[in-house]
């Protein structure tokens, strides 16, 4: 590492707060663990648990890096002993443990893959958080099939329009909610069958009115409780409701739970921060192998609404918490 610099810009969010807290600063470089590459970071993505670490409610866990970033894409400068698939050159994007918002950062092996086949870094740094969230959520938890009936919360999202694109790439109906008449456009034109306003229509009444009375096999819900009882109601026999955040609290009052039973539901939920290397690079695995191929072909791919130079971090979470953006926010680090 003797070629690298000693130091490199990163953010800073200091004791937390609003996105002004978001400072550049200057700090070490990461040194990688055995396991783990040191990439030169061209591109970074913005994402919820990123708005919620800042703010103070999603401490890392144990061992990560204070710094924020949960994905990145760049150039690998440096591997650990125990680093095999990767050497200094490859270009690489990765779920990491935190500390994407940086020149540098690190990231275990088993978490990074290389660019899809005629990407560059934006549209590569775009990819991990929002992949294995929705590969482990709504393929793993969900157990999404073919022919099966998915109903996406947030359809605009970074999360919701990588659901709606592998949804629809792996066979299956899809009908998601978004709020405002652009954002349904917006739904429709990157895949759904059919999309809801929230704002001027209750899903629960449209999803029984889309499907005939039957309901969905499966719910991606990053709502919460706000959304528990009329997600029950929505599910079908056997169905899956799947939680992945809680923007609309995470106390249900009041919730009819006879669904549960009577429809025989399960009810679900995951985060990817706290599992492991070996889990966090099963998901990698499988990603690699059953969409990377279909990201190379076109079939999906991710939105990028807006980008923004490392040091506008501030602006780009200011735009993350108005819900004005369609797709991923996405910060340039180097070129």
């Amino acid at each position: 590492m003797a070629e690298l610099p000693q130091e490199m810009s990163f953010i800073a969010h200091g004791a937390g707060g609003g996105p002004e807290v978001l400072v550049p600063a200057r700090g070490p470089l990461p040194v990688p663990q055995p396991d783990e590459v040191l990439i030169r970071v061209l591109a970074t993505g913005v994402n919820r648990p990123d708005v919620a670490q800042r703010s103070g409610s999603y401490p890392p866990p144990p061992g990560a890096s204070p710094v924020l970033g949960l994905e990145c894409a760049g150039e690998v400068v440096a591997t650990g002993a125990a680093v095999r698939r990767y050497k200094a050159g490859d270009r690489v994007c990765a779920l990491t443990n935190g500390g994407a918002y940086a020149d540098y950062c690190t990231a275990p092996e088993a978490q990074a893959l290389p660019w899809p086949a005629g990407y560059d870094a934006l549209r590569a740094a775009a990819l991990p958080e929002t992949y294995f969230t929705v590969w482990a959520n709504l393929f793993g938890h969900g157990r999404l099939a073919a022919g099966e009936t998915v109903l996406v919360h947030g359809g605009t999202s970074g999360i919701g329009v990588t659901a709606i694109q592998l949804a629809k790439a792996f066979g299956a109906r899809v009908f998601a909610t978004a709020g405002s008449a652009a954002k349904v456009e917006a739904c429709l034109r990157i895949g759904a069958d059919a999309a809801i306003d929230y704002r001027t229509q209750d899903f629960a009444t449209e999803v029984k009115r889309l499907t005939d009375g039957r309901g969905v096999d499966v719910i991606l819900d990053m709502v919460g409780a706000a959304y528990f009882a009329r997600n029950l109601r929505s599910l079908t026999l056997d169905g899956r409701l799947v939680i992945i955040a809680f923007l609309g609290g995470h106390e249900a009052e009041k919730a009819d739970l006879r669904p549960i039973m009577v429809k025989r539901l399960t009810v679900t939920g995951s985060t990817m921060r706290p599992r492991s290397t070996a889990q966090k690079g099963a998901i990698a695995a499988a990603l690699e192998a059953k969409v990377w191929p279909l990201l190379a072909q076109g079939r999906c791919g991710p939105e990028i609404f807006r980008s923004f130079p490392l040091a506008q971090a501030a602006d780009a979470h200011a735009l993350m918490e108005s819900s004005a953006h369609i797709g991923k926010i996405m910060l340039e680090v180097a070129g």
